[in-house]
């Protein structure tokens, strides 16, 4: 035996009978609804009150809050990346490089394309800084001076 399946316009038949059913059932089933999330079911199909503005200070858009000067500083953050970060806001500003264990030894690494990196800093930075690239850190040259010699020599202090 061959069952033949067309298309049809409009519902099928099955689907008729289905919304039917439920339309002819539907007192009980907001009941059942109502009953097994203790009445939530009707109350979220409530239209809501709108919350009045009275005695509330609404304040309209107007101008961005106004941005502080950047006051830039050198990190060296926990995972060993050199960045200078906003003093204001907290946020980073530029990635200048990473510390890496090159050998038993920490070695800054000035971030260029040369060392690999897919975001360099500028040209600028980079000359000012190029000495500093390969630099070992040790007991004698710690973390906190190697950042006091990259803001000198951006001049940040």
């Amino acid at each position: 035996m061959v069952e033949i399946i067309s298309k049809r316009d409009g519902p099928r038949r099955e689907d008729v009978q289905v919304k039917r059913l439920i339309e002819q059932n539907r007192s009980t089933i907001v009941r059942l609804a109502d009953q097994i999330s203790g009445g939530g079911y009707s109350a979220s199909r409530k239209p809501r009150q709108q919350p009045k503005a009275e005695g509330l200070i609404i304040h309209v858009g107007g101008s961005a809050a106004h941005v502080a000067e950047a006051k830039p500083s050198i990190h060296v953050t926990m995972n060993g990346r050199v960045i200078s970060k906003d003093q204001n806001t907290g946020r980073q500003l530029h990635h200048i490089g990473d510390i890496r264990n090159r050998g038993g030894d920490q070695t800054f690494v000035l971030a260029t394309k040369q060392n690999g990196f897919f975001s360099p800093v500028d040209e600028i930075i980079a000359e000012a800084l190029a000495d500093l690239d390969g630099s070992r850190l040790a007991s004698t040259y710690t973390e906190e001076q190697l950042a006091a010699d990259i803001g000198a020599k951006l001049g940040i202090n």
